[in-house]
Parts: structure tokens; sequence; C-alpha cells
């Protein structure tokens, strides 16, 4: 499964982290708003998750090897990980920043060029975050998705500090801006909160989603109507690949080519059914009490 073509869009992410960074940093110095530097260093926070997803998108590419049998998809969760943690070191920042600007207020200057400057960081950031999230759940890789939904954040990060820059010109109460900032930085930390739980329930071998746990399911109904049974399902997921392993069940007096030839169907289906996904089957005769015996997977 090769998967390089992803890299480009970790590119992508990092050019436009670099584009909005500059602009919200012109603006913070037009106007000396604390939230508009929040939004900075949240861009800044953007470029290193952008430059962890192309290293780790690197690797995920790499082709399986004899010291990685499965591949090296699980690196993906190591970005979205790492990515996670800096969205919520990033937080602490813009609130520690904030707090100290309610106890000892600064004016904003220059309101009207800061916002229009914001404003197009954010448009930048929103066109940015539509096409990773497509991609990401398109081609069911957590760093792109991840990426995807870190600038989303930005994008509605931005739009309160441009909301709350502008209540600071309307109402002249400074305040505004500080508690903005706040706000921002507890949207934040709800989000990387997010993404780090996604990507410890990667590397502990989480089951794929229900609905594809189902999709499977409904597949070995279709054989079970012709008196096959099946046990020990188990499934993992590792980036995008997705791992399915079953006990099949047949009559003992089966040959061998006629229960290989249902393995092979029900192994094709199973990956028609759920993307990315390499299918393990043990075939079993349903008439020895053994083969009931590791239903769980675990004999007595």
């Amino acid at each position: 499964m090769n998967r390089a073509f992803l890299i480009r869009y970790a590119w992508i992410s990092i050019v436009a982290a670099l584009v909005t960074m500059g602009l919200k940093t012109a603006a913070y110095f037009m106007t000396g708003s604390v939230g508009l530097l929040s939004d900075a260093i949240e861009s800044l926070v953007n470029l290193a998750g952008g430059i962890m997803a192309l290293t780790m998108l690197t690797v995920a590419a790499r082709p399986a090897d004899e010291d990685h049998a499965y591949g090296h998809g699980k690196a993906e969760y190591f970005s979205s990980g790492v990515e996670g943690t800096l969205i919520l070191l990033a937080a602490l920042s813009i609130g520690w920043t904030a707090i100290e600007r309610l106890l000892a207020a600064k004016p904003i200057e220059a309101i009207g060029a800061g916002i229009v400057v914001a404003s197009v960081a954010s448009l930048v950031n929103l066109a940015v975050a539509l096409l990773l999230l497509r991609t990401g759940r398109k081609h069911d890789s957590i760093t792109i998705e991840a990426n995807a939904h870190h600038l989303f954040t930005d994008v509605w990060s931005s739009l309160g500090v441009i909301v709350g820059v502008g209540l600071v010109g309307v109402t002249h109460l400074g305040w505004f801006d500080p508690v903005v900032a706040l706000l921002v930085a507890t949207n934040i930390i709800w989000t990387g909160g997010k993404i780090l739980r996604r990507s410890i329930a990667g590397l502990m071998d989480k089951a794929i989603d229900a609905e594809e746990v189902a999709a499977i399911q409904k597949v070995l109904d279709g054989f079970r109507k012709d008196g096959v049974q099946f046990h020990a399902l188990i499934t993992r997921q590792s980036g995008a690949q997705k791992f399915v392993s079953m006990h099949v069940l047949v009559p003992g007096d089966w040959t061998v080519r006629r229960g290989h030839e249902l393995l092979e169907r029900i192994e094709a289906e199973t990956r028609r059914a759920v993307s990315y996904a390499v299918v393990f089957t043990h075939i079993e005769p349903m008439e020895d009490p053994v083969s009931w015996a590791d239903e769980k997977l675990e004999r007595p």
C-alpha cells in the first residue's frame, strides 16, 4: 500500500503555517492584541505539527521489511500524538499570556488593519483545512486528519480573536481581548485532548470502527446461511491499515480445496467491505470440540 503521495499534503500544511504565522505576527505588532498574539503562537504550533506530520508520513510510507512485517503505518499515531501535545502546550502559553494581560491591561491600536490581516490568515487556514480533512478521511490518514482539525481549531480561534478585538474597538473595554484569548485556549485544550486520545487508542491496538465491524458481520452472515460458522473475530488498526482475523468452522469432511476456496471468498468480500484491510482466516472442523475451545483465542 503506497501512501507516499500523502506527503505533499504535509508540505501544504507547512506552507500554510508559515504564511498564516507571518500574517498573524504582523497583525499582533500592528495592534498589540494578546488575542492576536495567541493566534500567532498557535500558528507556530501548526508549523511544528506540519513538520512532524511530514516526518512521520515519510516513515509510514516505507514498505514492509523483515523487521516490520506489518509495515510502518503506526508512525502516523506518533505524529498526531505529538501534535496533540503541542496543541495543549500552546493553550497553556496562551492562557498564561491572557491572564497577565488581564492583570496589566494594555491598549490595542490599529484595530481595523489588524482585523483585516487576521481575516486573510483565517481564510488561508480554512481553505487548507478543508483540503486536508477531505484527503485525510478519503485515505484514512489520522495524521492528515489531525492536521486538518488543528487548522479548523485555528480558524475558530481566529474568529474568536477577531470578535474580541472588534469588541474592544467598539466598547473600548480592554478586558474583552484577554477574555477571548482564554476562551480560545479552552477550545484548543479540548481539541488537543481529542487528538491525543485517538492517538493513544491507535497505539494500544484499538479495534476498528463499529460500523466497519458491522460491515464484516454482514459479509459473514451471507456465509452463515450456507452452514458455515465463525468465531474469534478480532480487529485492530495501524495507521490506515486494518487487520482482521477470524476462525472459520466448516464440516470436517470438506476437502482442503473446498475449504481454501471458501476462505478466499470470505477474505475477498471482507476486503471489499473494509478499505485497507488485511484479512487472516483459520479454518477448523466444526465437529471437533477443540475448535470451540478457542472462541476467545484462549484455550483452557
